[in-house]
């Protein structure tokens, strides 16, 4: 049986971070750029537990139950925001939306 090393488990969560970090600094639609913000807060997420696992205590177990409970709370806010803009402006594009005085 191959047992992964901590090294493994941020590296991971690193590739993770990226992958949302460039997400949000390309996409131009509001959605993907919200989920990709959401990848990175699990990235995170990741490392705390993989820490947290190696460590052998269950500190950064218990403040990701806190994360995701607050993610869970801005996915909802986040989504309400999305849709309220899409009905006013027809449209979920960055360059669109950037005009928000109308």
């Amino acid at each position: 049986m191959i047992t992964l090393g901590l090294n493994a488990y941020i590296f991971v969560s690193l590739l993770l971070f990226v992958i949302g970090f460039f997400g949000v600094l390309l996409r131009k639609n509001t959605l993907v750029i919200f989920m990709c913000l959401e990848l990175m807060l699990l990235a995170s997420t990741l490392a705390l537990v993989a820490f947290s696992r190696f460590n052998g205590t269950l500190d950064g177990s218990v403040f990701v139950f806190f994360i995701l409970t607050i993610a869970a709370a801005e996915v909802a806010v986040g989504l309400a925001i999305i849709v309220a803009l899409f009905r006013r402006r027809h449209t979920v594009q960055v360059e669109e939306l950037n005009h928000l005085k109308h």
